[in-house]
């Protein structure tokens, strides 16, 4: 599995902007992303302007058809006057969880 968390600082004046940009994008990515196992969305509790993604792909090559999908390069052309600036990516590697997707043939 491949993962990172991605944390987005929106400006306040554009807070609902990109919510409704991020809930335009989720379905999609569901719909045609097989391999992105998790793709959850989360405001920070205490800073109304802070929004937290946790992406978990099958593979990297998962990760990579992500990235060169329509609709993330949409996701990414639009939010970029919705921010205060770059958002902050962590690649992560699983050690240990629950509730994960399970892989078959893994």
């Amino acid at each position: 599995m491949f993962g990172l968390t991605v944390r987005f600082e929106v400006r306040p004046d554009t807070a609902d902007a990109f919510d409704a940009l991020v809930a335009e994008t989720v379905p999609l990515i569901a719909a045609h992303e097989p391999g992105t196992l998790i793709y959850t969305t989360h405001r920070v509790v205490g800073d109304d302007n802070a929004r937290l993604f946790y992406e978990l792909y099958r593979d990297r090559e998962a990760f990579e058809d992500h990235e060169n999908q329509p609709h993330i390069h949409h996701f990414v052309a639009e939010r970029q006057d919705l921010l205060t600036g770059p958002p902050r990516i962590e690649f992560i590697t699983l050690t240990s969880g629950t509730g994960l997707p399970t892989m078959t043939g893994a």
